[in-house]
């Protein structure tokens, strides 16, 4: 069934997410910031404000930086909003913040859906093959699924509002964390005399294997490519969310704040904009901070 949906955000995940809505034949209306981002789906989209994406579209999916992104446009969309309009949110987000973002919207009877992106990173979205983490109503999600599945996958529904965004939050802990103990131990190899690429192979044909090895060190760090297409400043942001979401819910966590105080020195020494593979090299001077 061909819906007419809004992507808000054309960054590394928005681009592949809203070109592969549009492959699948549904009517497009984007928008970004950035008019250069804008400009780049003249020919294949409708550029759209969010205030006319509420109104006229059946979908509207959010792919910018975090909630405070959306809740800049949240009223506008809100009080333009067609009855049968459905809201996606697919960033990394505080689940406390979704929850809030979703109550402002059930009041005028709009859903309000959250959904972690998993898979791949860019190359994934640009692939359509991620995997989305899904908070909310699973008739919603039901509604959703023929857009959904034009850019994903597979589609886990987790549980009610926010459950998507902390088992995001989860998950990244869990990703970025193995980058770095995958780093350490290559800078540890290494200082031994071992090859990185040997022990990455060690680790591919053993217990050691993850998405980390298999994908990440062979394509963006042997390859000396540097191009994960993600920022320091998204790791710290990920990091600090499971960090102070631990607290909150009293579960115990020392690795993850080893974690980011990694990823605070990085940030101390300069590099929140840099993709997040350069903190392979650089480990040896971030340690000393």
């Amino acid at each position: 069934m061909t819906k007419t949906v809004g992507v808000i955000g054309l960054g590394n995940m928005g681009r592949g997410i809203a070109r592969n809505i549009a492959k699948a034949g549904h009517e497009l209306m984007v928008w970004d910031v950035s008019e250069a981002a804008r400009n780049a789906f003249a020919e294949t989209a409708r550029i759209a404000t969010p205030e006319e994406m509420g109104a006229e579209a059946d979908i509207v999916i959010f792919v910018v930086p975090g909630s405070k992104e959306i809740d800049t446009i949240l009223d506008g969309i809100l009080e333009n909003a067609r009855p049968e309009l459905i809201l996606w949110d697919f960033t990394t987000s505080d689940p406390v913040y979704t929850k809030r973002l979703a109550a402002r919207a059930a009041k005028v009877g709009i859903p309000y859906m959250d959904a972690g992106m998993t898979g791949g990173g860019a190359k994934g979205a640009d692939e359509g093959t991620m995997t989305l983490m899904i908070g909310g109503e699973p008739d919603v999600l039901e509604r959703s699924r023929p857009v959904l599945e034009s850019c994903a996958g597979t589609l886990i529904h987790l549980g009610p509002s926010g459950a998507g965004h902390t088992m995001k939050v989860v998950h990244n802990l869990i990703t970025h964390t193995n980058f770095l103990a995958c780093s350490e131990a290559g800078r540890l190899a290494e200082a031994a005399g071992i090859d990185l690429a040997d022990m990455i192979k060690v680790f591919n044909a053993g217990n050691a294997r993850s998405f980390i090895s298999e994908r990440r060190f062979p394509d963006h760090i042997l390859s000396e490519t540097w191009d994960g297409r993600s920022r320091i400043f998204n790791l710290r942001k990920d990091v600090g969310m499971a960090v102070a979401l631990s607290k909150e819910l009293g579960s115990p966590m020392r690795i993850g704040h080893q974690t980011l105080a990694w990823l605070q020195a990085a940030v101390d020494a300069g590099m929140e904009e840099e993709d997040f593979t350069r903190l392979y090299p650089m480990l040896d001077k971030l340690a000393e901070k």
